[in-house]
């Protein structure tokens, strides 16, 4: 499948974006007051949100990278996470903030979070995303913190991307999908 920037719907503006930033970084500093967090961004689709949250983010933070992957070159899930980089610093006794660019099935938040509690004993371990898609839900998974609830659309925009492409849009559209 071939996507075009004119095959691309609004669905949310990047006004709309940066406004539910800042509510959701709020929420997060009341929760954590003035303790320190790592916060765990995963790589690539959640950089955009996770450098514009921390940025709102008044509590002290440290930063950590990994990266996961669960579609490749589709527009769906292939069911099965591939840990491409998950090394992570001592995180006994820390916050942990895990923040993703979008919930579907729940599938790779559920092997980080497990991957987490299975490696670390931590203080607290939250997890934020972006866009949560309950209408795929595989697990029991449910973010502390969301950006927006969708419906079944595959969205694009803002790091989300279709095979590479459109992670620079700084809105996030839609495209339909036969």
């Amino acid at each position: 499948m071939k996507i075009l920037k004119e095959d691309i719907k609004p669905l949310f503006s990047e006004e709309e974006i940066q406004l539910r930033v800042k509510e959701v970084a709020r929420e997060i500093d009341l929760y954590y007051k003035d303790e320190e967090v790592y916060v765990i961004c995963v790589l690539k689709g959640s950089v955009m949100f996770t450098v514009d949250l921390v940025k709102s983010l008044t509590v002290p933070i440290k930063m950590e990278f990994i990266r996961l992957s669960s579609y490749g070159s589709s527009t769906t899930t292939t069911g099965k996470v591939h840990a491409v980089d998950i090394s992570l610093p001592d995180l006994n006794d820390k916050h942990v903030l895990v923040i993703e660019d979008i919930v579907d099935t729940g599938l790779t938040a559920k092997f980080l979070l497990d991957f987490i509690n299975n490696n670390f004993h931590t203080k607290t371990t939250k997890f934020c995303s972006l866009l949560d898609k309950k209408c795929f839900r595989r697990t029991e998974i449910e973010p502390d913190y969301v950006g927006f609830n969708i419906d079944n659309k595959f969205v694009i925009g803002y790091g989300l991307d279709y095979d590479g492409q459109f992670r620079n849009m700084p809105y996030i559209g839609y495209v339909e999908i036969e």
